[in-house]
């Protein structure tokens, strides 16, 4: 497919994602799944805000993205912060050059090989509910065609963690928003049962987690429960024995 046809092909199935008990979590990795396909980055991340507006790690295409963002919540500084708080997309064309102001991050980041990033708010209108980390392998910066596709997309994210909030209090909403936040630190936990048992890295334990779930038409947050409370991975890890 052309670009075209990918893009369209990507805003297909994030609006999937908007139906009755959506699934957060699996809309989060569409996001990531759609700007590693669109756009010439190397890794992407994402940060979710919680009722009392304090930043988690919800998504990541990779174990050093997710640290990444791990870095930036720990030290509550970071281009990712800066998107969130301000509802404004945070450009670093040459992450070097930047080291003054985020020098933790800035060091990590060329450890891991990335020279840029662009943090994009996860917005709806004036309300903000996390933000889209970009990560370049090479400085300089990113098309403002790019830059669109990613904001559009993580926009239509936005819309598919807020929608309820049109049909709900938004008591509930700020529970449902914790409720993913919570189920977050399950599938981390269930992608370590996964790693050990299977000698694999914490990227391949999240694939295969997220592959069986497809399998099995399951949703990846129940599956992930299971197997941190003990049951069996063969299926998962594609073993007989």
């Amino acid at each position: 497919m052309d670009r075209y046809e990918r893009l369209a092909s990507a805003f297909v199935g994030l609006a999937d994602t908007l139906v009755a008990d959506y699934d957060a979590i699996e809309l989060a990795q569409q996001l990531i799944d759609s700007t590693m396909s669109l756009l010439p980055i190397s890794a992407a991340g994402i940060l979710l805000g919680d009722a009392a507006g304090a930043l988690h790690v919800f998504a990541s295409s990779s174990e050093q993205s997710r640290l990444l963002e791990l870095l930036q919540v720990e030290a509550d500084i970071g281009p990712c912060l800066d998107a969130y708080r301000t509802g404004e997309p945070v450009h670093v064309a040459d992450l070097a050059a930047s080291s003054a102001t985020w020098p933790v991050f800035a060091e990590r980041a060329a450890e891991y090989g990335y020279k840029a990033v662009v943090a994009l708010p996860l917005r709806l209108r004036d309300e903000r509910v996390g933000a889209l980390n970009l990560f370049l392998g090479e400085p300089g910066p990113m098309q403002q065609a790019d830059v669109a596709v990613g904001q559009a997309l993580a926009d239509v994210a936005a819309v598919g963690i807020l929608h309820q909030r049109v049909l709900s209090r938004s008591e509930l909403v700020n529970q449902q928003l914790q409720t993913a936040l919570n189920t977050r630190l399950i599938i981390e936990q269930a992608k370590g049962v996964l790693a050990e048992r299977g000698s694999v890295d914490m990227d391949k334990a999240f694939n295969l987690l997220r592959a069986h779930a497809r399998r099995t038409n399951r949703r990846l947050a129940d599956l992930c429960r299971e197997v941190v409370d003990g049951a069996t991975t063969r299926d998962i890890l594609g073993r007989s024995d």
